[in-house]
């Protein structure tokens, strides 16, 4: 069985709904999830607006294609990305998909490759729509990638200012907990335990744009110590290797939860 980060992905980019500015974060998010041999760019290239993408083209050796503007009010674009995507499909190259677009219309493409079988990954900003980040297999939003990549500096400068209600962290309300407790649920043995991994494999299932780094946590072990009044953490040494397997189980007696931002 081939591992996860040696799949084969298709990058696909809708350039009319996503901003050139974080391509190479993007690029180096997706290559944490596989190699993609094949990076392709759809948008009208004779558009001014699109001039900011030519030089991250240029380094990242995306491959544009050009679609006109046939009629105005339509995206032309849509229909492109969606017929590569079903050529690269039946050519049985790539092992999943990368579909970077903020727009629902690729609600059906991403359930279609899924049918499929194909990995299917969305990329996309938090305004995308939610049937087409539930059509995945996993959803990033660009704002996370966006953060990672701010200068130190300028993080700092940022943290004094006014903060952007869309780059906010999302807030660990009654919902996302129960989120958490009934995977655990799911999953427990005899004695109420569930391995945190599992949990976290089922949690991504339930919820595609599931991602620690929503909630300003960089993984999900420190994201799940940090709710100690509604789950027990316990960490279990395997043999003498001193790799630690993590187990959660939900507290009996948890706390009420709070539906305001904590």
């Amino acid at each position: 069985m081939r591992e996860k980060n040696d799949l084969n992905l298709a990058v696909l980019i809708d350039a009319d709904n996503i901003p050139y500015a974080n391509i190479k974060g993007m690029l180096d998010e997706i290559a944490k999830l596989g190699t993609p041999s094949i990076k392709r760019i759809y948008g009208d290239w004779t558009k001014p607006t699109m001039v900011g993408w030519k030089r991250a083209l240029l380094e990242h050796a995306i491959t544009p294609v050009q679609q006109y503007s046939y009629t105005v009010g339509k995206n032309a674009t849509d229909s492109a990305m969606i017929i590569d995507a079903m050529d690269i499909l039946h050519s049985d190259k790539v092992d999943g998909f990368c579909l970077v677009s903020s727009d629902s219309d690729f609600t059906r493409l991403a359930t279609r490759l899924r049918e499929s079988g194909k990995l299917v990954i969305g990329i996309g900003e938090k305004k995308t729509p939610n049937p087409f980040i539930v059509a995945c297999d996993k959803f990033i939003y660009i704002e996370i990638i966006a953060a990672k990549n701010i200068p130190k500096e300028a993080a700092k400068i940022n943290s004094v200012s006014t903060p952007d209600p869309k780059n906010e962290i999302d807030s660990m309300d009654k919902e996302f907990i129960e989120l958490i407790r009934s995977s655990i649920e799911d999953l427990e043995d005899e004695d109420g335990w569930a391995s945190l991994a599992a949990v976290g494999g089922l949690i991504n299932k339930k919820k595609p744009d599931f991602d620690p780094r929503n909630y300003g946590f960089s993984k999900l072990t420190p994201l799940i110590k940090s709710l100690k009044a509604y789950v027990d953490v316990d960490e279990r040494e395997v043999g003498k290797t001193h790799i630690k397997n993590i187990y959660v189980r939900n507290k009996k007696n948890p706390v009420p939860v709070k539906s305001k931002r904590q």
